[in-house]
Order: C-alpha cells, then structure tokens, then sequence
C-alpha cells in the first residue's frame, strides 16, 4: 500500500501483522529490554521491514536504533522513516534522498479534543468544506506526522503542529508551509513539503519524500 505514495527510488516494505519469528540484533533487543509486549511487536515488525526494504537496494540487514527523540539510526547513506499503528508496520529508505517521512493511522476520527490541539484554526475550517467520505482530522494528523519526521533529519529541532500549515487536494496529494524558519538545504532555506495520501484498507498513510542529498 505504501509504495503507491512513494516514487520508484524508495524502496518500502509493510506487514499488516506481526510476524512471530522476527530475529533482532542484540543491540536492538537491549533497546526494547523494558519495554511493553505491544511496544515490543511495533519495534520488531518495523526492523523486519525495514531489513527488507534495505534487501531491496542492496543492503545487507543492519541493526536500526532508536536515536535522538526516537528517529531511527539508518546505515551510512541511507536516508528512511518508519511508522507503525494498529493493524499495520512499514519502512521506506532511500539511497538517493535527501529527506523521507512516512506515517499510517486508522482511518477513523480523531478521539474528542484532539483535532484542536493539532491543528491551526484555518486548517479546521478548510477540511471542514472538504468531501465528508474521508476523516480529513486524522489525514491532517498523519500529515503532519510525516511532515515532522521529514523535518527533524534536516533541522535537529523540533516541529511543533502549529509551526507549519498543510493544505490537501482531494486527488492525494498535499503541501505543508513551513510557519518557522527551516534550515538551509542545498544553499536554499527550506520553506515546505509536499507529499501525498492514501485512504486504503482501513488505513489512511501519508508520505513525503525529496530527492537529493544534503551538501557536506
């Protein structure tokens, strides 16, 4: 499902259950030593695959650690994202990008409350006048997600959900305006994204990938 929001140069895999033989490398299996049962199985099934979209370019399998504020610690020149949600894992990495962000949700509304404490008042009022067959509070947030998960790489620094403004088009795709200063990508101040949607399955994913690498 995911690789129909990603260009040919991500390769991707998903799992829409936990598969019971995954094998973690040590330093992986320390990383998750306290963790609950369910926070076990998300981080298991996602380094599974992750290895096997790595398997796809070439790569032979590698630990992949959590690292500052939880983004996964991806081999030399590989760029990825990974998300998780109930019912559904997936990785998408990259040889050839200079950022990616990936993000699933169910496709379901948000739990009361929530759509005000993620959103600014004018994203509100413009999925209010989009067509009612898509739960466009929950694609806001897992837009905004994938927007963030593409930030931090380049940033270091967080992104709050008031700190960019994303408008949708109803044929998948959409923008995020960034509503702070970005970093210098390339010699330019990065400005915005752009990614794309998809309501399949149960599940809305939302993904953003640009090409290129940063400058040394």
């Amino acid at each position: 499902m995911i690789e129909k929001i990603l260009p040919s140069w991500v390769a991707s895999a998903e799992c829409f259950e936990d598969p019971p033989d995954v094998v973690l490398f040590p330093e992986e299996e320390a990383a998750v030593a306290r963790a609950v049962e369910k926070r076990r199985r998300e981080f298991s099934t996602a380094r599974h695959c992750a290895r096997r979209a790595l398997a796809d370019l070439g790569l032979p399998p590698a630990p992949i650690l959590p690292g500052e504020r939880g983004a996964p610690g991806w081999p030399d020149g590989v760029v990825g994202a990974i998300t998780h949600c109930a019912g559904y894992r997936a990785a998408a990495v990259s040889l050839e990008a200079l950022t990616i962000g990936i993000d699933a949700e169910p496709h379901e509304p948000l739990p009361d409350g929530v759509l005000p404490a993620v959103s600014l008042p004018e994203e509100r009022d413009e999925i209010a006048r989009l067509d009612n067959g898509v739960h466009w509070g929950r694609l806001l947030f897992s837009a905004k997600e994938s927007v963030y998960k593409a930030w931090f790489p380049l940033a270091r620094r967080w992104l709050g959900f008031e700190e960019a403004h994303l408008t949708f088009s109803p044929s998948g795709t959409f923008t995020a305006r960034l509503l702070v200063p970005g970093p210098r990508v390339e010699g330019r101040e990065l400005t915005g994204f752009t990614g794309r949607w998809l309501v399949s399955d149960g599940l809305v994913v939302t993904a953003i990938a640009i090409p290129g690498k940063p400058s040394p």
